[in-house]
């Protein structure tokens, strides 16, 4: 992620974790939430991680399949501590929360009457039974209903592959207060993975032309992996290269002032002792006098 990206949001829940008074200003319930949304693999999850790491916050990992009415997500929702997160990580996958408007209207307009239609229905119910029966409308009073409002400093989290699929009114502002996109590894992202895993992009000087060599084919069958792997080299070489001379420098440096404090030491003790002859001539002098 972009580092502006990465400030803006750490800013945000900042702000959040510090605005009791604003909330209970304007009369809303002490919560703020977030929508994750992009493709596997870009980092959903261990956003999550990230933001309970930086806030110090209690997670709650919320399987909606497993809940299996309203009323149990709303007796979940009681039980959690103040200071918490809530994740429902691909809640486009979780319930069918989408097609339940179009479900229900086309189930009013099925004929009750004809045998088959009678036979899917037994089977829909005996299902059912099994199923979680958690609605759109029941998670929709969990994020910012009456029930909502108990305790405060909660963070609600969804995350989903495909935005596109879940209902409007269920990631609106005022619920997903802020949508934030996981998109594709960038040359930004790419950097910070790189220094992360390998350890090798750092503030490393080395010339465009450097860059340029080592990338550049030494024969007409060499691959760009090849090619890759030889400026990864040249990187870590210029690293040690760069370690070794800030060493150099370091120990020239200790050594300047180890030197300046044995010469001030050698002063030190020269001064002692020009000032214990003084002591001792003026001793003779005054013996000399008495005579």
């Amino acid at each position: 992620m972009e580092e502006k990206k990465k400030e803006e949001i750490k800013s945000d829940l900042v702000k959040f974790s510090k605005s009791k008074d604003y909330y209970k200003k304007i009369g809303k319930a002490w919560k703020r939430g977030y929508l994750l949304f992009g493709p596997p693999g870009t980092g959903k999850s261990t956003m999550i991680a990230a933001m309970e790491n930086f806030l110090e916050y209690d997670v709650y990992d919320l399987e909606l399949t497993t809940v299996m009415d309203n009323t149990q997500l709303r007796r979940l929702l009681i039980e959690t501590s103040t200071k918490s997160i809530i994740v429902i990580e691909d809640i486009d996958c979780s319930l069918n929360l989408t097609g339940q408007r179009k479900n229900k209207k086309k189930e009013d307009d099925e004929d009750g009457d004809d045998k088959e239609a009678i036979e899917k229905k037994m089977m829909k119910y005996e299902g059912d039974k099994k199923e979680s029966k958690v609605t759109l409308s029941g998670l929709l009073n969990f994020i910012d209903g009456l029930w909502s409002a108990c305790g405060g400093e909660r963070i609600i989290v969804f995350t989903t592959n495909f935005v596109d699929k879940l209902d409007p009114a269920l990631i609106r502002k005022g619920r997903m207060d802020k949508h934030i996109e996981m998109s594709y590894c960038g040359f930004e992202a790419f950097k910070v993975l790189a220094k992360n895993y390998l350890d090798v992009v750092e503030e490393i000087k080395i010339t465009p032309a450097d860059v340029g060599e080592n990338l550049l084919p030494k024969s007409e069958g060499e691959k760009g992996e090849t090619c890759l792997r030889r400026l990864i080299e040249a990187l870590k070489e210029e690293k040690e290269e760069a370690k070794r001379r800030v060493e150099e420098e370091a120990k020239q440096k200790k050594d300047k002032e180890e030197e300046k404090k044995r010469r001030k030491e050698k002063k030190a003790e020269k001064e002692a002792k020009e000032e214990e002859e003084k002591k001792k001539k003026k001793i003779e002098e005054n013996g000399d006098a008495e005579h």
